[in-house]
């Protein structure tokens, strides 16, 4: 395991545009990863394999489609909020960010803005914290394919 000693110098002075909400977000997201992904990642690597364990503590901090609204699975979030989000997670690790980031960005946005109303709110919500995974706006084979009405 390792000792996560990462301090934030902000030498631009850019906490000075945030939001409360943002730094909120920002620093929460960070005590995670320090908790959660940095003292066991390194070892996850070098196994070739992925800490599945942490995928419900990234969707309880909504980095799953956190710029996707609240009534469709997302957080309701601003871009700014969602930067925020994956500049922590990549700090701990650029594979989880990537498994964060594409679920939201290439899996549940594309449903949001181009599926029909029934698809947003039958897979955006189900994915993927409990019921499975999607992958390039597809459902997954535990998610049932609702096609456009």
């Amino acid at each position: 395991m390792r000792d996560d000693r990462f301090t934030h110098p902000d030498y631009y002075q850019v906490d000075e545009l945030l939001t409360d909400e943002q730094k909120l977000i920002r620093d929460s997201v960070r005590a995670w990863v320090k908790k959660e992904v940095t003292p066991i990642i390194e070892d996850y690597a070098q196994r070739a394999e992925f800490p599945k364990q942490i995928i419900p503590g990234l969707a309880e901090l909504g980095c799953f489609g956190p710029t996707i609204p609240t009534e469709y699975g997302g957080a309701g979030l601003d871009y700014i909020s969602y930067g925020l989000m994956m500049q922590e997670i990549e700090r701990g690790d650029s594979g989880v960010r990537s498994t964060a980031s594409v679920q939201g960005s290439l899996v549940m946005w594309p449903i949001y803005a181009y599926g029909s109303e029934r698809s947003e709110k039958n897979i955006c919500p189900n994915s993927p914290a409990e019921n499975g995974w999607a992958a390039s706006g597809s459902p997954s084979p535990t998610l049932e394919a609702i096609p456009p009405a």
